[in-house]
């Protein structure tokens, strides 16, 4: 068990020391799809829906997600993010959520990356269930990362 580092030498989980770790400077980008039928991608990207702005929604709600990982997963620790950008483009299934996020510091950024998408994708639901109560998520995943002892890392 002791090449997972959130484990310790019992199995126990625990928050990884990162201490002593360099700062070093983080990108991590993750996607989500939402799978919409033709006439609620068309109200979605047209700003026809009934709650409103749906994509400035999301956005800011990917946004703050990321912003607040560390008090969604237990494990993370609170970092002070650089940038944090979220953006949603329609495509052929429904909409397509990429979130950016960068940091300088001990320990990489991807679960804030996932965390953006995933919650700005449910936003997206959310504001489209009036529509299309079957509209499906996914997939999340990550796209990339670099920064840290591993450096880059390429979907």
């Amino acid at each position: 068990m002791g090449d997972l580092p959130h484990l310790d030498a019992a199995g126990n989980a625990h928050m990884v020391d990162v201490g002593a770790k360099p700062d070093s400077d983080r990108v991590a980008e993750a996607e989500s799809t939402i799978h919409l039928d033709l006439e609620t991608r068309t109200a979605l990207f047209g700003g026809d829906l009934p709650k409103g702005d749906a994509l400035a929604v999301a956005r800011v709600a990917g946004i703050q997600a990321a912003k607040r990982t560390s008090d969604l997963i237990p494990l993370c620790h609170p970092l002070g993010l650089t940038s944090v950008s979220v953006e949603i483009e329609q495509v052929p299934e429904g909409a397509r959520v990429v979130s950016r996020v960068a940091s300088t510091g001990p320990t990489g950024v991807e679960m804030e990356a996932l965390t953006a998408a995933s919650i700005a994708t449910l936003s997206l639901y959310d504001m489209v269930k009036s529509l299309q109560r079957g509209a499906e998520i996914g997939p999340l995943r990550l796209l990339r990362k670099s920064g840290g002892r591993s450096g880059e890392w390429v979907r």
